[in-house]
């Protein structure tokens, strides 16, 4: 859901989104359409996601439209000033009155949360999993009053949430693996250098996976647990990094990103560091991840947020994750306060090897 028709409409026309809705009927029509289809689609809906959340809420336990899975990607980590649009204002609307009075404007933000928790909250209590992405979505609500905490939380103590982060919820167990996101950069701008990139990535995946397949057959029982584990996780980037041409994914540089772990990680940068010094790629490639990859990040909404000793608000393992990468050769380090979470919520060290 987007109040921004201009942004509806680019995501639209670069394959985000295979459809785009005007109105909740329209967008309602259309996934009720791919469910009795038995097809898969994703719909971009111009309007408000309050909206949207409350009218999903209405649906009824055994409707097809009721939502398995929510989550809200809101950057509220900056919500009164273009972050967060709230229900009832248009895009027009609220530029204008966070710029011309603020003070309106975050009553207006504040009870768009309370509204859009409680209909979260209806859905939960239908089944619906929801998982904070972690862009303060959780933190603002309770900041706002909404019915959002757990039932541990305390008021003289920093917010337990009733919903989990989706770093606890889902990546931590692919976190524990070492599985984390590993981007590069063809600095040649060149889609051919991108592509065999990808060719790259690719064998190296099905010949790690193969290695793994074999070591379940073998007698070394200690490394069973982790190769069992690590298969799926091939098998998803190994089925990623084959068609993600041709779902035509690149807007600006020739770029890509994928999970990997530490030996996946590794056979590639060499692959490539081959493939250039054989003149194979045209140019240098720069080697990246997301901030919020293994160790990189310390945010105790997100990343962090399941540590209950106290140390989720220190910012250890992205200090010592960057020294370590500046002194084992990185090309630029970095780090950063913010992150995705807002000023003040997250410490993560960055990294970039060229």
């Amino acid at each position: 859901a987007e109040v921004s028709e201009e942004a509806v409409d680019k995501r639209h026309r670069q394959g985000w989104v295979k459809e785009k809705a005007n109105s909740l009927d329209e967008c309602l029509s259309m996934a009720l359409n791919a469910l009795e289809e038995g097809r898969t689609t994703s719909i971009g809906y111009y309007g408000n996601v309050v909206d949207l959340w409350e009218r999903l809420a209405q649906e009824p336990q055994d409707s097809l439209l009721r939502p398995h899975l929510g989550s809200d990607q809101t950057s509220c980590h900056n919500p009164y000033a273009g972050g967060y649009y709230p229900v009832g204002l248009s895009f027009e609307e609220s530029n204008e009155m966070m710029a011309a009075d603020p003070k309106q404007f975050k009553k207006h933000v504040q009870a768009s949360l309370n509204r859009q928790i409680t209909a979260i909250n209806t859905l939960t209590a239908k089944g619906m999993n929801f998982f904070d992405y972690g862009n303060s979505f959780l933190l603002e609500s309770s900041r706002a009053g909404a019915d959002v905490l757990h039932a541990t939380s305390k008021p003289d103590a920093p917010p337990i949430f009733r919903y989990p982060s989706y770093v606890q919820d889902i990546m931590g167990d692919i976190f524990s693996l070492g599985f984390g996101p590993f981007r590069w950069v063809c600095s040649s701008a060149n889609p051919a250098d991108l592509r065999i990139t990808d060719n790259i990535a690719l064998e190296v995946m099905q010949r790690l996976k193969a290695g793994y397949e074999e070591q379940l057959g073998g007698d070394n029982e200690d490394i069973k647990p982790y190769a069992a584990k690590a298969i799926p996780q091939l098998n998803d980037n190994i089925l990623w990094i084959s068609e993600a041409e041709e779902h035509k994914l690149v807007v600006g540089s020739q770029a890509r990103i994928l999970y990997a772990n530490a030996a996946a990680r590794t056979e590639i940068a060499l692959a490539m560091n081959d493939a250039i010094r054989s003149g194979k790629l045209s140019a240098p490639v720069v080697l990246s991840r997301d901030h919020h990859d293994v160790s990189g990040t310390d945010a105790p909404w997100r990343e962090t947020s399941n540590i209950t000793d106290g140390s989720k608000f220190c910012a250890d393992m992205a200090v010592h994750n960057i020294i370590g990468d500046a002194c084992r050769g990185a090309t630029s380090v970095s780090l950063h306060n913010g992150g995705g979470t807002g000023w003040g919520e997250a410490t993560n060290g960055g990294t970039g090897w060229g």
